[in-house]
């Protein structure tokens, strides 16, 4: 049987980012039958309707391949400015594109939002549902993930050492595999 190919993005580019360590960790509690992988978007120029055609930069081209041949979707981000940080809206825009071609449609969704405060990027996570709404990623609605206070979670090497963290994100993906069995059949 094909493993469900999960695409992971990270909404920060900081090499020591609290939300690559999460998508590290989702990556090493997978389900069985399932592959988790980041997806790259930090090379992605910003989106210009003006580079479409014969004008599409390569990086364009293999992230909207990337994404059509994803199964799901689960975004990790920070919160910038009670928003979605730059780099994750460009590349929901970049794969969105042209209008009507879009490559999210129809792919099962999450969102995990993280912070070193306490709130966990709440405004990030329901910001970026927004966005998802429009490009017809069905985002799951239950359970939420807000990770707050990030700097305390992970060791020296970037794995998480908070269990009740750990146990959470353990059943976040347990819900996340059914919420994406509801829509792919593989």
């Amino acid at each position: 049987m094909e493993k469900i190919q999960v695409g992971l993005f990270v909404g920060s580019l900081r090499k020591e980012s609290f939300n690559k360590k999460i998508a590290n960790h989702l990556i090493s509690i997978a389900p069985e039958g399932y592959e988790y992988k980041i997806i790259e978007i930090g090379q992605l120029p910003f989106y210009n309707e003006d580079l479409e055609g014969d004008k599409l930069p390569d990086s364009y081209k293999s992230f909207r391949a990337e994404v059509e041949a994803l199964d799901a979707v689960i975004f990790v981000t920070p919160e910038y400015n009670r928003s979605v940080p730059a780099v994750l809206k460009n590349a929901i825009d970049v794969a969105s594109r042209p209008y009507g071609k879009g490559k999210w449609g129809k792919k099962p969704g999450a969102v995990i939002s993280s912070s070193i405060g306490a709130i966990g990027g709440f405004g990030a996570n329901h910001h970026l549902r927004q966005s998802l709404v429009f490009v017809d990623i069905p985002a799951m609605a239950q359970p939420e993930a807000y990770i707050g206070n990030a700097a305390k979670l992970f060791d020296e090497q970037g794995k998480l050492t908070n269990e009740d963290t750990a146990k959470f994100l353990k059943d976040y993906v347990a819900a996340f595999s059914e919420w994406v069995e509801k829509f792919v059949k593989k």
